[in-house]
């Protein structure tokens, strides 16, 4: 009798945990925001280094791919490369464009921004001490949004980029306090503009991230390459997964974008060319792209910030148009 009785409670058990699992994976867990916003990230270094002209490319992701949305970064090294002198003139190109198709900018500013190695620091700064290098990079976050507060192409300012999470070369030291420091270095110039704060989707708890700003960017990478494991996908983290860690903080969904939609290929150390677009598609191809289109509609965010356009432009120049014919269509 006991027996029997263990078997149906094992047996209960397991269904429970089945239905559990198929409910966690299911369209009703997992709906589909079919008013997502698309936006686009654009880095001119990166451009550089495909050997891409900036202009051109960002024309194209404005006109051809027809982004309204975007994402800059200004970066410490680039505008101060000397110290106490500032070159806005690239930067002020991006957002006048942007500004002349009434798109709209998140600008990303701070010591560590988008795009590896993310410690985008200027030279100068190695010999500092902590207290003056706190205070250049102040003077700097400062410098900048008294510089574009009032641009009509700015939206909203990104203060960091996943500040407390370890990846890419460490900058100095950045804890809560210190990035709280910064937020208020932006907003004692420009009070108007929110800051949005971010950090990793699937590697990060968000304690000390969700809360930091006005609004809140995951990033979402969910096709990744390491030397120990190789590739390694995501995929098993279903969208209700990022909804539900934004609930727990208790974040308004119209507040929470994905900062970081991956759309380009993670893998091997060795440069992308026209020789390993094979080892590129292994992480990224058109069913991929797609994957994660889908995906991040089902997270619930209202927002998806796509990491990939400079390639995808590379890409169709060198005869593999695919992604940029698919993502062309999301604009229409």
């Amino acid at each position: 009798m006991r027996s029997r009785k263990k078997l149906f409670i094992t047996l209960g058990i397991i269904f429970f945990v089945a239905i559990s699992v198929l409910f966690l994976y299911s369209d009703l867990a997992n709906p589909k925001n079919e008013k997502i916003i698309w936006g686009a990230s654009f880095s001119p270094p990166y451009t550089r280094y495909l050997g891409l002209d900036v202009g051109e490319t960002y024309k194209y992701i404005l006109d051809d791919l027809g982004f309204r949305y975007l994402r800059l970064t200004a970066r410490w090294d680039e505008i101060e490369s000397k110290q106490g002198e500032y070159n806005f003139s690239e930067l002020d190109y991006l957002m006048n464009e942007a500004a002349k198709r009434n798109a709209k900018v998140i600008l990303a500013v701070g010591q560590k921004t988008p795009r590896w190695p993310e410690c985008n620091v200027p030279e100068w700064t190695v010999h500092l001490s902590d207290q003056e290098y706190g205070d250049a990079l102040n003077n700097f976050l400062k410098t900048v949004a008294q510089h574009y507060q009032n641009h009509p192409a700015l939206e909203t300012w990104q203060v960091e980029n996943e500040p407390l999470f370890k990846f890419g070369e460490i900058c100095r030291s950045l804890n809560a306090e210190k990035l709280n420091t910064e937020i208020k270095a932006i907003k004692n110039v420009d009070s108007v503009h929110p800051v949005m704060i971010t950090d990793s989707g699937e590697l990060s708890f968000w304690f000390n991230t969700a809360k930091a700003g006005d609004l809140f960017g995951s990033t979402a990478y969910r096709v990744v390459w390491n030397k120990r494991g190789g590739y390694f996908n995501y995929d098993w983290l279903p969208g209700v997964f990022y909804r539900a860690h934004a609930l727990l903080f208790g974040l308004n969904l119209n507040n929470v974008f994905i900062s970081e939609l991956q759309a380009e290929p993670w893998m091997p150390d060795v440069p992308l060319s026209v020789d390993n677009i094979g080892e590129q598609m292994k992480s990224m191809d058109l069913n991929r792209v797609q994957k994660q289109l889908d995906f991040a509609q089902r997270t619930g965010f209202s927002r998806a910030y796509l990491w990939g356009a400079e390639w995808w432009y590379w890409l169709e120049i060198h005869g593999h148009g695919e992604i940029a014919n698919y993502i062309k269509n999301l604009s229409k």
